[in-house]
């Protein structure tokens, strides 16, 4: 055992085993008896290489929350938050410690998800694989060693990949499951490798219990500007939101998960978990920056095995591969992983349609639609004849980890607007000049300009007009960026064409919300967009 045991074990939780526990290793250890164990491989510059076998992303059909009287009437129940009977919970946690059991090392570790003390969450993980425990470490908030004595756990996650469910036995779909008892605190994960699964747990957890403290869960990136002013960053992968975020001039506060409370915007994570698929230094230079860094783990990167050469552009492995890395190895990182309440939230968004403008001004009614609705378009897939961009809304830009109905997170953002008198913005980092496969992506310099523009309060004084479909205002001139583009219709070479492809994405906003309209007031259903 390490010497980093606290006073409150495995058995005051009514865990019983017989394997030899590490707890709380440090990160050398772990990379240390990952390597021994064969776990991984360190590439030529010091990562931890790791491969996760089938499961090279999550596993969102495999998710269940108990239904039981706690959770009943505050969990949504539908697609995303599937209901598994206190029963088979029962059967699953049963074989889930047993399996345990059989178990002749374990790794365990207690962590904080939230770095806000009053409304951080005590974690403790149980993990079968030693990169597991150093990516869990790795990924939330790492106690300091003298409060590791006193933990005392408010919630569990045990992880054990080798472990298989059995859908008759445990209400369940395959031979993976991930269930969660928001009752007993306990989440159960089996039949995965991917370490995203416990990261994400742990957003499900403070998901659930900070709305009834007032708090705003946000799936969002945030940094500080010079003059302390925050700024918060809604986007679903693709559209931009680490990207925008990493800004030399700004000091990053966390590219992910993060809490609005009062006094302060906190980020959720001590690390960061980035996509490493055809990563290039010239790209994005301080997240390349980490893959040569002793701590990090890469999962999914093929790696040359004499040479321990990464190779980022081969997706033989995983499209979805992923470096894990603590938030201290980007150079301007927060060093208390929080700061002010925020001035300016952006909702980014790329729009594969090439309707929506590069950015428009938003009132909160229209914040709270467009959050309601976190619209962003995939492109056209490669199947023959599939041409047209696909319409992608993830309700509160994160709907597979919001347990709660999303007038909870939506309502709360809204007051938390209005309270702080925040500006809100939307971006369209997507097509500009026709849709997909016609126009062209939005130059990332006229992007830059624009929110650099908005961050530090000079867009607020621009021209305005108001846009005929969707309502919102849209400067009509900035200093530094080609007005043309800030009129999409107009860089259309077929206005009609434009009119109509509007129309239409139009009518997927106004049919995607029809499931919130009764849970909203007349002010944000009036900012639905109109077919003009």
């Amino acid at each position: 055992m390490s010497n980093h045991v606290p006073d409150f074990t495995l058995a005051d939780q009514g865990i019983d085993t017989g394997a030899t526990l590490h707890w709380n290793l440090g990160t050398a250890p772990l990379v240390e008896q990952a390597v021994r164990r064969g776990e991984g491989v360190l590439a030529k510059d010091g990562p931890l290489v790791v491969k996760t076998g089938k499961h090279t992303g999550r596993s969102a059909n495999d998710k269940f929350i108990v239904r039981d009287a706690e959770t009943d009437a505050t969990v949504w129940w539908g697609k995303t938050n599937k209901a598994m009977s206190p029963e088979h919970f029962a059967a699953l946690k049963a074989d889930f410690l047993a399996h345990l059991g059989t178990k002749d090392t374990l790794f365990v570790q207690d962590l904080y998800g939230g770095s806000q003390p009053e409304h951080r969450v005590n974690v403790r993980v149980i993990n079968e694989f030693a990169w597991h425990n150093l990516f869990i470490r790795t990924l939330l908030v790492r106690p300091d060693r003298a409060a590791l004595a006193g933990f005392v756990p408010e919630y569990t996650i045990i992880d054990l990949p080798s472990f298989q469910a059995d859908p008759a036995r445990h209400g369940c779909r395959s031979e993976t499951v991930i269930a969660v008892s928001f009752t007993e605190k306990l989440i159960l994960i089996g039949g995965t490798a991917y370490a995203g699964e416990m990261k994400k747990s742990v957003f499900g957890i403070l998901n659930y219990l900070l709305p009834a403290k007032g708090v705003m869960p946000m799936h969002c990136s945030a940094n500080i500007g010079p003059e302390g002013d925050t700024a918060i960053f809604f986007g679903l992968s693709g559209t931009g939101k680490t990207t925008l975020s990493a800004d030399a001039s700004r000091t990053l506060i966390g590219d992910d998960e993060h809490g609005w409370s009062d006094t302060a915007v906190f980020n959720f994570e001590g690390g960061c978990y980035a996509k490493m698929i055809r990563l290039s230094p010239e790209a994005e230079p301080e997240i390349f920056a980490t893959t040569k860094r002793f701590g990090t783990v890469l999962e999914n990167v093929v790696i040359d095995p004499d040479t321990r050469e990464l190779d980022f552009d081969d997706n033989s492995l995983a499209e979805n591969s992923r470096g894990a890395y603590p938030i201290e190895f980007i150079p301007n990182a927060s060093r208390d992983n929080l700061g002010p309440v925020p001035r300016n939230m952006i909702f980014l968004t790329a729009d594969a349609y090439g309707v929506l403008p590069p950015i428009a001004r938003l009132t909160p009614d229209q914040a709270m639609y467009h959050f309601l609705s976190g619209y962003t378009a995939r492109v056209a897939g490669t199947e023959i004849g599939v041409t047209e961009p696909d319409a992608t809304f993830s309700t509160c830009f994160g709907a597979p980890f919001m347990p709660r109905h999303p007038s909870v997170y939506g309502n709360l953002l809204k007051e938390r607007i209005a309270r702080g008198n925040v500006d809100c913005w939307l971006v369209n980092t997507g097509w500009t000049g026709g849709k997909y496969g016609v126009g062209r992506r939005m130059p990332i310099k006229a992007t830059r300009a624009l929110l650099n523009a908005a961050l530090d309060g000079s867009l607020a004084n621009a021209e305005f007009r108001t846009d005929p479909f969707f309502g919102f205002q849209v400067p009509v001139a900035v200093p530094g960026v080609d007005s043309a583009i800030l009129d999409p219709r107009a860089t259309w070479p077929d206005a009609a064409e434009y009119d109509a492809t509007a129309r239409k994405l139009v009518q997927q906003f106004i049919d995607n919300f029809a499931q919130f309209a009764d849970h909203v007031d007349e002010g944000v259903r009036q900012s639905a967009p109109r077919a003009a």
